[in-house]
């Protein structure tokens, strides 16, 4: 089991997102919250160390520190957008 803390900044860009879509971005950090890790991506260049969520066409980056089982959700936002 993993702690998630999401960044004050992620949370202000998960309130400007529709109901709805909130609710599956929600589902896809309980997923996470449970390490599982399946279908993330890690991301390159100058986000090197973080991970992608896919949760429709929004993006949950995050990063993921073994040694405490601990991710911090750095960004929600639309996949147009997020990069």
């Amino acid at each position: 089991m993993f702690k998630v803390i999401v960044s004050k900044y992620a949370f202000k860009e998960l309130l400007k997102i529709d109901k709805e879509k909130q609710q599956l971005i929600f589902n896809k950090i309980k997923v996470l919250e449970n390490g599982i890790f399946t279908n993330d991506k890690s991301l390159k260049g100058k986000h090197k160390g973080k991970f992608r969520k896919r949760a429709g066409n929004y993006r949950i980056i995050y990063l993921r520190e073994n040694d405490v089982l601990l991710i911090t959700v750095v960004r929600v936002a639309h996949r147009k957008e997020v990069y």
